[in-house]
């Protein structure tokens, strides 16, 4: 409770710093309720979501630096009543010189072009928000981050240090089923464990590069990350029995994104380089379309997500449709479904959360 208490005091005098200047305080209000279609799913509970969630962003501009900060309040309801807060956002960001920006603190970060597909994007991610709903500003997760941007004339170069690794959130079981390797089905609640994180040392922070040059009307980027797999793929063999592992993992990859022929051009690709299994002959490691359209004078969004594998046979659809009853009041109803021949592939192990989701959101 103390630790809570000097945590928040600390927030109170992050915001309360440049009171002597101008800030910006915004947020929304949002209710999100969310009904599981599968009668047979695990979980102990038939709503994925239902919550209350309070959101408030601070935002300063100074003439050498900037402030954000962004704080989300949640009361869920989906099963037992939980109170939840998180800094999703809280940096100091500033010019050091004419070629560089420095950007430290917690953050959201993104990279590459593909648009809800990741391949060069290995920053953590947060699908127990994403499949049940709620904003896809929620599929980022956030992480304590140090970003340098350099502008040397010649293109730019961005580089991304995150002392502690960050993994995915994954589904615990206590809203969304998932497959758990161990026990060989789909399991809800009583079955999840946290996975042991690499140990803090500097050698186990995460590293990315990005390098950007416009090439006539053309952007291409080359990308390079040092760290982890973000989800616990790999295992180890201990007294106790098999053990869930986030193994090494090296990615290099390249985009290109601009104008051709009337059209975009859009490509984007990468290596992951499994660096705990260089041979491939480990069997515990890992071996190394979208449509969106705005109607109605942009009051109306219709969105739609595909994801097949072939090799996986697995499915996942996401689709959606928003009105902005007022500049301040948007109402959403959408669904997530999953699909799957396997209980072992990415998406086939979610088959029995298919739900649908009212959302109301209030700006102020």
């Amino acid at each position: 409770m103390l630790k809570r208490k000097l945590i928040i005091l600390g927030l109170l005098a992050i915001f309360a710093a440049p009171l002597h200047a101008e800030v910006n305080i915004d947020g929304f209000l949002q209710g999100l309720y969310g009904a599981r279609l599968e009668e047979d799913n695990p979980t102990a509970t038939e709503m994925p979501a239902s919550e209350t969630r309070l959101q408030l962003r601070a935002e300063h501009f100074g003439n050498s630096a900037e402030f954000f900060g962004r704080l989300d309040f949640v009361y869920d309801a989906a099963d037992t009543a939980q109170y939840e807060w998180e800094l999703r956002e809280g940096y100091l960001k500033f010019r050091l010189g004419q070629y560089f920006d420095f950007k430290i603190g917690r953050q959201v970060l993104t990279w590459g072009t593909g648009d809800l597909v990741f391949i060069n994007d290995v920053f953590a991610k947060d699908y127990r928000s994403f499949f049940v709903g709620r904003d896809d500003q929620y599929l980022k997760a956030p992480q304590n981050a140090l970003r340098m941007a350099f502008y040397p004339g010649f293109g730019n170069l961005n580089f991304v240090w995150t002392p502690r690794f960050e993994p995915n959130r994954l589904p615990t079981g206590r809203k969304l089923s998932y497959y758990n390797p161990f026990v060989g089905r789909i399991v809800g609640e009583g079955y999840y464990f946290d996975p042991a994180t690499p140990e803090a040392k500097f050698e186990n922070g995460e590293f990315a590069l990005r390098y950007q040059q416009q090439i006539g009307m053309m952007n291409a980027a080359l990308y390079f990350y040092k760290g982890f797999y973000k989800n616990p793929t790999g295992a180890v063999t201990t007294p106790d029995g098999p053990m869930a592992i986030y193994p090494h993992l090296n990615v290099y990859g390249a985009s290109v994104r601009g104008s051709i022929l009337g059209g975009i051009l859009w490509l984007e690709g990468g290596y992951f380089d499994s660096r705990d299994d260089k041979d491939g002959d480990n069997p515990m490691m890992p071996n190394s379309s979208r449509i969106t359209k705005l109607l109605n004078q942009e009051l109306v969004t219709l969105s739609g997500f595909v994801f097949y594998s072939p090799t996986d046979e697995d499915m996942y659809v996401r689709a959606s449709v928003e009105y902005k009853y007022t500049d301040q009041l948007i109402l959403a109803l959408g669904g997530n479904f999953f699909e799957g021949n396997n209980q072992a592939t990415d998406f086939g192990q979610f088959d029995l959360n298919d739900n649908v989701y009212l959302k109301a959101t209030y700006g102020f």
